[in-house]
């Protein structure tokens, strides 16, 4: 796995060995951000489900200019921190170490850009987004990704956001919301 385009272009990525992550492969990480950029002219991104940072590495190459990774498990924070490391622009990244439901009552601020890819995707995704939105962490324009098995329906509109665009790469579905 590497960081496809970007500042960081071209880098390998560490990923964890096992079941404990599923990483986005590089070409539905590619497919992903040409639906939704590819490019950015700064912006905050939230990174929920971390497993490897890959995505978030991925947005920050891209031209975002600050992002958040939530990420439970320990080894999976191991290689995020690694993965970090290898950008050589740490200050750009913040790891916080914990469920992602807590790490959403300690956020501030608003998000640009969310990048969702729960272990238990359809119930998990639409509480997750309730609850981005009660507690004010969605940008006024905020893009939700949403990556799925391509089994999962997801609702065309939860709380503020509507599904804007939706593909089916391989097993994974990609669900992108916007407000």
């Amino acid at each position: 796995m590497r960081v496809v385009a970007g500042t960081f272009g071209g880098r390998p990525l560490r990923t964890l060995a096992g079941q404990t992550t599923r990483p986005t492969t590089d070409k539905v990480k590619g497919a992903i951000f040409n639906m939704i950029g590819p490019y950015f002219e700064g912006g905050r991104v939230l990174d929920l489900y971390a497993g490897s940072g890959s995505l978030a590495i991925e947005a920050i190459s891209r031209g975002m200019t600050e992002a958040i990774l939530v990420e439970r498990h320990r080894k999976a924070q191991a290689i995020i921190q690694e993965n970090i490391k290898m950008t050589k622009a740490p200050s750009q990244f913040q790891l916080l170490k914990m469920e992602a439901d807590k790490a959403i009552e300690r956020l501030e601020g608003t998000f640009d850009l969310v990048l969702l890819d729960p272990p238990y995707a359809r119930e998990e995704i639409v509480s997750t987004i309730e609850h981005l939105e009660k507690k004010n962490l969605l940008a006024t324009d905020a893009m939700l990704v949403c990556e799925t098995d391509k089994a999962v329906a997801l609702p065309e509109k939860i709380v503020t956001v509507e599904l804007w665009k939706q593909k089916v790469y391989g097993i994974s579905k990609v669900s992108v919301y916007v407000r």
